[in-house]
């Protein structure tokens, strides 16, 4: 089965994202579990976390079908003591909060080296990160998502991710999301069916299918290969619908949250529509 949602508000508490996710017809959400432009945030209350709970049972969401994301703030490959100290306790914060809440998945940007040390170190130095959050948390898979490539922000290379995997310690707790507009911004082309055999063939020979947790579904306001990071609607844009149609027809992409970023939320309920229609699944 295909989970197709969107990334809805967490506003007036957590518990409100599954109502918000059943109100546009969502089978999927993400959400934020705490104010992603700061870095302090007050912790959970057990009413909060009783009432999430109760709502994604209410609303037939199991864990594997939210993916969570974590602050922009966070930069687990700081190239300096200080950002990369306050990154860390900031993501084992944001991985205790989804173990409280019960879900399974984080997902993060990896990392920026800010063009102050090398590629190789900095993803050396996001995996230590991964490593030391996965030891003082149980159950919740870090998701590292691809990026655009904008800046000196690293993940926008199959490579990238590869790599941050093979150092990390335990590869049951951590997994991959796509974001289609960030693979195509970073050079990925996803414009026909055969452009997507292609990049999912390479995506498959370089890190594996068996490390995909999730996906972004979103339209490019950027050409091709532009390094730029700018979300569209679904078929508008340079991006088009070749690439939704592919996933929504091959099985390799089910049983996985596959969450709307598009920049258009009153959307929302058309594009899940139309996605669960691509994928032959009731309205």
């Amino acid at each position: 089965m295909k989970y197709i949602g969107a990334h809805v508000s967490a506003a007036g508490g957590v518990e409100n994202a599954p109502i918000n996710a059943h109100r546009i017809g969502a089978t999927a959400f993400a959400l934020f579990t705490k104010n992603q432009r700061q870095w302090q945030a007050k912790p959970l209350t057990d009413e909060s976390i009783e009432a999430f709970k109760a709502n994604c049972a209410a609303y037939d969401y199991a864990p594997g079908q939210i993916l969570p994301h974590d602050s922009y703030l966070i930069n687990l490959g700081h190239p300096e003591t200080e950002g990369l100290e306050k990154s860390r306790a900031a993501f084992l914060d944001e991985m205790q909060r989804c173990e409280q809440l019960g879900l399974c998945y984080l997902n993060f940007h990896p990392g920026s080296h800010l063009r102050k040390m090398s590629e190789a170190d900095c993803l050396q130095r996001i995996a230590e990160s991964i490593n030391q959050a996965l030891a003082a948390t149980r159950g919740v898979t870090a998701v590292i998502e691809n990026t655009a490539g904008q800046g000196s922000n690293l993940g926008h290379r199959f490579e990238h991710l590869a790599e941050i995997i093979e150092q990390v310690e335990d590869r049951k707790r951590v997994g991959v999301c796509l974001d289609t507009c960030h693979s195509f911004a970073a050079g990925y082309d996803l414009r026909t069916t055969e452009a997507c055999e292609q990049t999912f063939a390479e995506f498959d020979r370089v890190v594996g299918f068996d490390y995909l947790c999730g996906m972004h579904l979103n339209g490019s306001k950027v050409d091709f290969g532009s390094r730029v990071d700018r979300h569209h609607s679904l078929g508008q844009g340079y991006l088009g619908m070749s690439v939704f149609e592919y996933i929504m027809a091959d099985p390799r992409f089910d049983d996985i949250p596959l969450v709307l970023e598009t920049i258009d939320e009153s959307l929302w309920p058309e594009e899940i529509a139309l996605l669960k229609k691509l994928a032959g699944e009731p309205g």
